[in-house]
């Protein structure tokens, strides 16, 4: 952290979405497909990665089906593009543990924000299957509308000017060590979670 966190040590909160406030699972998403082409799970975790493709969807510069097209290359599969997104959604598999509760109290006494690397397949998803959990939040950056993504200094630089207070008074929340080196190189006080144990030990330690 870039500054000890204490009671008034914060005027904002920002939370990444997934395995923060969202859990995910990409075993899911890999057996969906899986089943769809009629081969095994890990063929397909073999040829998946993070490829530019992948990095321009998350900045809304290329549509899903632009998307589900680099798939059917990277992975060698026919399915259709329904069969890709109904796979691309099954990441989703709840809430965070305890998470509503910590946000709902923290929110009685600080305004929330969310910034989170997603893709407009999975906006349109989440945005009604959790409507009441993010409900919790002020507002939503989200990485396909910015046109920015973590751990890029610039999406770090947008968001703070956005929620208009000091980078070193808001507390970022986020699962990626490598969001949480970018957010301190920006000023901002970062908490790497684990568990949602290190939410509430955060809060804890803000008052909270």
């Amino acid at each position: 952290m870039n500054s000890p966190l204490a009671p008034h040590a914060a005027d904002a909160l920002l939370f990444d979405l997934g395995r923060v406030v969202l859990d995910i699972d990409f075993n899911r998403v890999v057996a969906s497909w899986a089943g769809h082409a009629g081969c095994k799970p890990a063929d397909l975790v073999s040829r998946f990665s993070p490829d530019e493709a992948w990095r321009r969807h998350e900045r809304g510069e290329i549509s899903d089906a632009a998307f589900f097209e680099s798939l059917r290359a990277s992975l060698g599969i026919g399915i259709t593009d329904l069969q890709f997104l109904e796979g691309w959604n099954a990441i989703f598999t709840g809430e965070m543990p305890g998470i509503a509760a910590m946000l709902a109290r923290a929110g009685t006494r600080l305004p929330l924000y969310a910034f989170s690397n997603t893709n407009s397949a999975h906006v349109d998803h989440f945005s009604k299957a959790y409507a009441g959990v993010l409900g919790h939040f002020r507002e939503i950056y989200l990485s396909p509308v910015i046109g920015l993504r973590k751990p890029d200094a610039a999406a770090y630089d947008h968001v703070v000017k956005a929620i208009g207070v000091p980078a070193s008074r808001i507390v970022f929340f986020d699962d990626s060590a490598e969001n949480i080196a970018g957010a301190r190189a920006r000023g901002l006080t970062a908490v790497h979670v684990t568990s949602p144990d290190d939410v509430a030990t955060a809060l804890a330690a803000l008052g909270i």
